[in-house]
C-alpha cells in the first residue's frame, strides 16, 4: 500500500515554485549557457522567504549559490581566455563549470522530488 505525502498549501506552493525555478535554470544552462539564469535567480531571491521553515528553503539557497559559483568559474575562464596559452585551459574551465552546474541542478531537483532539503543551507 503506497502512502502519499500531503503538504499544506504554502509548502506545496513553495515546492512548485522551486520546481519551476530549477527548470528555468536548467533551460538557461542548456540554451544560453547560463546567461539567462539571472531571471530565475531574481525569483529565487523573491520566493526564498516564502519557503522559510520548510525543506524547500534550502533549495533556493542551493540554486542561488550554484548561480554565483558558476558565474565565478565563467569569469575565471574569461581571464584565462585573454592569454594565448590559457585558451585551452579556459575551455576546460568552462566545460567543467557547465557540467558542475548540470550536476547541481540534477542533484537539487532529485532532492526536491524526494521532499528533502539539499546542501548545507
Amino acid at each position: 500500500m503506497a502512502q502519499e505525502l500531503v503538504f499544506d498549501s504554502q509548502t506545496q506552493s513553495a515546492k512548485d515554485w522551486a520546481f519551476w525555478l530549477y527548470l528555468g535554470h536548467g533551460l538557461s544552462v542548456f540554451f544560453t549557457l547560463g546567461a539567462a539564469s539571472f531571471i530565475p535567480l531574481i525569483l529565487n531571491y523573491i520566493k526564498r522567504d516564502d519557503s522559510a521553515g520548510t525543506f524547500v528553503h534550502s533549495h533556493h539557497g542551493w540554486m542561488i549559490r550554484s548561480f554565483w559559483w558558476y558565474l565565478v568559474w565563467i569569469a575565471v575562464g574569461w581571464m584565462l581566455f585573454i592569454t594565448i596559452f590559457g585558451i585551452p585551459l579556459a575551455w576546460m574551465v568552462w566545460v567543467g563549470a557547465w557540467l558542475w552546474k548540470i550536476y547541481r541542478l540534477i542533484r537539487g531537483i532529485s532532492a526536491l522530488n524526494s521532499n528533502v532539503p539539499v546542501g548545507n543551507s
